[in-house]
């Protein structure tokens, strides 16, 4: 793919590679990766074919220079069909974005090319027991010697862990740094061990895979990245990580309301001439899909202006933006499956027909507890209390 590609063909390209994975593969394999919790490992086969784990990376770099706004895009397409699969694939590129965006060494620049070339997964460590859910705080340091770095880590929470080629990890800068001055530290075997420490048996979103690890990582010390994580996380994985998950919540939401509909047709062709009670209900829910759609559009054209301001990224306000889109938009997804719900009646309610909607309702409430909407508004009081800035 050249660099000369108009953009909006490069645009339809990807969402036409997602829709085929999320149609042929992904789609019909949801039911099975949630009723028994799997990796949905058909549907990341078939990502790799279409090179879409490598969508984010620069051209220069050996991947496809999409925009953070294609990227929501596929995800989004791939939530309409398993929101697992999306998820995995949002986490992904979360991660994709820190090193490219933050990794500075050469060794961290290579590792780039080598998840473009070989489609490798990464996935997250951020979560520690001992600190209460808070990814901005950590108890384990990295201990470097002799060019070397080492890190023992008790994660609650790795999504995918043991399906995913490399993990970035957060740390303190060494044992002298006090909770807050972090790192992110690129863990990849064999110089990664995992050593399983809970289960994953949830509600939603199974198939993500997330049970806690003892995580045990050795390798070179180039591979810690040199950003404090303070900025690579105000900059970078907040922003990135609430427009992607939001995407998620998006597509759940379109499944549902295109449920809905297909249902309230059905209703229609049975008495020609006559509007089913339950159209207008439909249109109800279609002006508040719209509003999400409208308000994760504007979260992402906001976080593209500023994309190249590190300063304006960094900001209270810009914090406070994004936080409030993942609130909003984890909000509205619950509020739009369980309306579409209520349009479909015992037909969404029955998991073995066209129009069920337990597996959209299971996923959606997810939505707020990843990152808990508390903890988020909490963060969001304290910086307006402070905050001199317009919102």
């Amino acid at each position: 793919m050249s660099r000369s590609r108009p953009s909006g063909t490069l645009k339809a390209d990807f969402v036409e590679r997602a829709a085929r994975v999320a149609e042929e593969v992904a789609g019909p394999a949801a039911d099975d990766v949630d009723r028994k919790a799997r990796f949905p490992s058909e549907a990341f086969d078939a990502l790799r074919d279409e090179r879409l784990l490598s969508a984010l990376i620069p051209i220069e770099l050996g991947g496809e220079g999409a925009t953070i706004r294609q990227i929501a895009d596929v995800t989004m397409v791939l939530a309409r069909h398993c929101a697992s699969t999306a998820m995995i694939y949002a986490m992904h590129q979360m991660q994709v974005s820190c090193v490219v965006r933050h990794g500075r060494s050469a060794l961290l620049r290579s590792f780039i090319r080598e998840v473009a070339e070989g489609q490798l997964l990464l996935a997250s460590a951020t979560t520690e027991l001992g600190v209460g859910g808070d990814v901005r705080t950590s108890i384990c340091a990295v201990q470097r010697e002799g060019g070397r770095f080492h890190l023992e880590k008790h994660a609650p929470v790795i999504s995918y862990g043991e399906q995913a080629d490399a993990i970035l990890a957060t740390a303190r800068r060494d044992h002298a740094s006090p909770p807050s001055d972090q790192v992110l530290v690129l863990c990849r075997r064999p110089g990664l061990v995992l050593e399983q420490i809970g289960h994953w048996d949830t509600l939603g979103f199974r198939g993500t895979c997330s049970p806690g690890f003892k995580l045990n990582a050795d390798g070179d010390a180039d591979a810690v990245l040199d950003h404090p994580f303070a900025d690579i996380s105000s900059q970078t994985m907040l922003p990135v990580s609430h427009v992607l998950w939001s995407s998620v919540w998006l597509g759940i939401a379109t499944a549902a309301v295109e449920r809905a509909r297909r249902y309230v047709q059905a209703e229609a062709r049975k008495q020609p001439g006559v509007t089913p009670p339950a159209a207008l209900r439909l249109a109800e829910l279609a002006v508040v899909h719209q509003q999400m759609q409208e308000t994760i559009a504007g979260g992402i054209r906001r976080y593209e202006e500023l994309l190249d301001d590190p300063g304006a990224l960094g900001a209270v306000g810009f914090a406070i933006a994004m936080n409030t889109l993942k609130v909003s938009s984890s909000q509205l997804v619950v509020e739009i499956v369980t309306a579409a719900l209520r349009i479909c009646g015992i037909a969404g309610y029955r998991d073995d027909g066209p129009f069920g909607l337990g597996r959209l309702l299971r996923d959606a409430h997810g939505a707020s507890l990843m990152v808990n909407n508390d903890r988020i508004l909490g963060n969001n009081a304290q910086m307006l209390l402070v905050s001199r800035e317009e919102l």
